[in-house]
């Protein structure tokens, strides 16, 4: 994997990060009120939703 294939997946889990758990930032941040959240059953199988789709499109695109 290239630097940017892991910036690309970086900004990826970023964006299903926030789009799906609300969640702004994933660099731990060393505070559990910023580095913990609760989620609903349905954000977490929502965002796996969406990380299985770009794993698909991905392959496709190989």
């Amino acid at each position: 994997m290239t630097r940017q294939d892991d910036k690309a997946l970086e900004n990826l889990l970023q964006k299903i990060a926030l789009d799906h758990l609300f969640i702004e930032s994933l660099e731990t941040r060393n505070s559990d009120r910023m580095d913990f959240h609760d989620v609903s059953v349905w954000a977490v199988k929502s965002a796996l939703m969406a990380a299985y789709e770009a794993g698909r499109q991905a392959a496709k695109s190989d």
